[in-house]
């Protein structure tokens, strides 16, 4: 594969984080978007048969249980919340574990909270456990665990578990996969002159300014979750793509090096 202009060594990119969105995962009832599940499972299955080490990051629990239960209602609530996230988490392996099994791919759950992450003990039994799965050419299939989190052990939002996961585990990369091509100069729905920014070096006081408002209703992130969530891993040596998640292959795009969404690019990788 070689070097290209997008990194500075392709061949290093093995250890890959894909964090995909709730309005990515689901039509915007709620609903599964069981296409785009099965273009997802066949995707980072092949991927994996490249050799590479996959960690796949899902949202949607919550929307999945809200939908299937028919209780909008209990959006407003955090028991509600976490009612609904038992019920989605549990559909959610069933529909993966299917669907990735018709690619013969072994997949895994592991449900995290804050507290793992930052405790020393934990955080190491959760890198040991990821690092054996991955050993073995399993993707860890990982969510927060919404049913037990409170606020003061909640990550509040995928994009910043995935980049915390990609740290975890030393990845080489953390991909970030949504409704949107990447961070624009200005909001692309409201302004048709704003431009797609191609590349970051510096995350500074102006990228995090132009990133702004929330995502889908049932999603919990936007643009500004996916900027805290490139400066985690900024801050680890590891490179961040936000790129739109509409057809999966697009991760094919990115790991051949290609101009694909915006680009965040850790120092120690310029």
């Amino acid at each position: 594969m070689g070097s290209n202009a997008r990194f500075k060594n392709i061949d290093d990119i093995n250890r890959i984080v894909v964090k995909i969105g709730t309005s990515t995962l689901t039509y915007p009832g709620g609903k599964l978007n069981f296409h785009r599940i099965d273009q997802i499972a066949r995707v980072l299955s092949d991927l994996n048969n490249q050799g590479r080490q996959i960690v796949f990051v899902t949202s949607a629990a919550i929307g999945v249980g809200i939908a299937r239960l028919g209780k909008p209602e209990l959006l407003a609530s955090v028991p509600g919340k976490q009612a609904a996230a038992s019920v989605g988490q549990a559909m959610l392996m069933k529909i993966y574990q299917r669907m990735f099994n018709d690619y013969n791919q072994i997949v895994s759950q592991v449900l995290l909270t804050k507290y793992v992450t930052d405790t020393e003990r934990t955080r190491v039994n959760a890198q040991n456990t990821m690092n054996t799965l991955l050993e073995m050419n399993v993707i860890p299939i990982v969510n927060e665990n919404d049913t037990i989190a409170t606020e003061e052990i909640v990550f509040g939002d995928n994009d910043t578990l995935s980049a915390t996961v990609a740290a975890l585990i030393d990845a080489d990369l953390l991909i970030l996969l949504s409704d949107i091509d990447g961070l624009y100069t200005g909001n692309p729905k409201a302004n048709p002159d704003a431009k797609l920014i191609s590349r970051v070096d510096d995350i500074t006081e102006d990228i995090e300014n132009l990133a702004s408002g929330k995502g889908s209703t049932l999603g919990t992130g936007g643009m500004i979750t996916k900027i805290k969530a490139a400066s985690i891993a900024y801050e680890h040596g590891i490179d961040t793509i936000i790129a739109n998640g509409d057809n999966p292959e697009v991760l094919y795009d990115i790991l051949e090096g290609k101009a694909v969404g915006t680009h965040f690019v850790a120092p120690s990788n310029r």
